[in-house]
């Protein structure tokens, strides 16, 4: 097969998405983000970088860190916690708490230790900044937290109180085989695995209308653990969005994680205008949006892409002279893939050739249309060309091929060497 013109692999962080073809360093793709943000590091734990630098994020499976690291990019996102860490919020009178018991996630000896009296109704507040909640829109909570011996019951809510527009909660059930989820009708759980079997656990609600600011809500320890059970937890994060992000520390004031770009990679020299293949290998964080990584020449007029969009499949396009050359999707198969998997996702474009291929797979293909006059695409973006649908999500590689590809070099470009090579890229647990 022939080898890549640009190829971006993942493998350092800095100022910039360091491309390992071409060697001139033109395929490097600017990248920004002010403020510092966290990612999982190789021991799988979180880790702040500084300002300016880009995020190298491993996968976990089972709270271990399996497979090669991936380009971490995020939209702006505020804690509204205005202290992360969760040492000394009021509890009930007969919760004993103790301090610096255990090796949170971030890899210090800051854990909390709650352990439930004879009380029914035991509680600890988890304080946020005094919010009033906007109307219809939904926030995710998420809180760190670790079984300690015996199975633990817990419940994450909101103070039942319509004032800040929700009413409800989602419990949490934590044992030897990790934790079960049972969510309210008005809300959704998330669970997330990390190191030394602590969880990220996540509630997501929508709000109804707020009538006052939301200061707190409560994590509720249940009857059924009996006097004497104790939980481990630390760190806490209150957001806007649909989904949770990575870790974002407070401590006395809200903070917020500016949006990540990364753009500019190749020149005109870099990309052939009559043909060529354009390779992602990406997982998203939710199926209700749409991002997209193009080619182009800075506009949407003349445009190559791949993307995840908000109907929940995955898909690519061409564009010149501002016509859609081809429209291609993974509708037809939708139901086999998910975007919130790593999937390896090609399209090609040839006159009259164009072909989307995703995990081994030809899914569209379309037979008319033109490509590009010569000198007009220039650059590859993490977006549509001008800012808009930037992709957020992991970036495991990029590859562009100046030629178009046979279809047996397609079907290898984009499937899995082996079993275990698919089940680890795509995070999931052999048995």
């Amino acid at each position: 097969m022939a080898k890549p013109k640009l190829a971006l692999i993942p493998a350092a962080q800095g100022s910039k998405f360091y491309s390992v073809l071409p060697s001139s360093g033109v395929g490097d793709f600017d990248f920004t983000r002010s403020g510092s943000a966290t990612r999982i590091n190789s021991q799988g734990l979180i880790e702040t970088v500084a300002n300016g630098v880009s995020r190298l994020n491993y996968p976990l499976i089972d709270g271990k860190v399996v497979g090669c690291p991936s380009h971490l990019l995020e939209p702006q996102r505020t804690n509204l916690c205005s202290n992360s860490k969760v040492d000394a919020y009021s509890k009930s009178s007969s919760i004993v708490r103790t301090l610096n018991n255990g090796i949170s996630p971030l890899g210090i000896n800051d854990a909390v230790k709650l352990e439930k009296g004879s009380s029914s109704a035991e509680y600890y507040n988890l304080l946020i900044a005094s919010t009033t909640l906007s109307s219809t829109t939904t926030y995710s909570h998420s809180i760190f937290i670790k079984r300690d011996g015996s199975d633990f019951d817990f419940t994450l809510e909101y103070n039942n109180s319509t004032n800040y527009g929700v009413s409800w909660n989602v419990d949490f059930t934590i044992n030897s085989d990790g934790v079960f989820v049972n969510s309210a009708a008005s809300a959704v759980g998330k669970v997330e695995r990390y190191i030394n079997d602590w969880y990220k656990v996540t509630a997501i609600v929508t709000t109804a209308t707020p009538t006052s600011a939301l200061t707190s809500y409560l994590l509720r320890l249940k009857a059924s653990n009996g006097s004497g059970a104790s939980i481990l937890l630390q760190d806490h994060q209150f957001e806007q969005g649909s989904y949770p992000t990575s870790y974002i520390p407070t401590n006395g004031s809200t903070v917020t994680r500016s949006a990540e770009v990364a753009n500019g990679s190749g020149d005109a020299a870099t990309f052939n205008d009559s043909e060529g293949v354009l390779m992602a290998e990406i997982s998203a964080f939710t199926t209700n949006e749409t991002r997209v990584i193009s080619i182009s020449d800075g506009s949407t007029a003349n445009n190559i892409y791949v993307n995840v969009n908000n109907t929940g499949s995955i898909g690519g396009q061409v564009i010149s002279g501002g016509t859609a050359q081809c429209n291609l999707s993974s509708v037809n198969i939708s139901p086999n893939i998910s975007q919130l998997d790593f999937n390896k996702i090609a399209i090609t474009y040839k006159v009259n050739d164009f072909q989307l291929w995703i995990n081994g797979i030809k899914v569209a293909s379309d037979n008319s249309g033109i490509t590009f006059e010569d000198g007009v695409l220039n650059r590859l973006n993490f977006d549509f060309g001008t800012g808009a649908y930037d992709f957020y999500g992991n970036t495991k590689q990029l590859q562009y091929y100046d030629s178009a590809l046979t279809d047996s070099e397609l079907e290898t470009l984009t499937s899995w060497v082996s079993f275990s090579d698919m089940a680890n890229g795509q995070l999931y647990t052999i048995q």
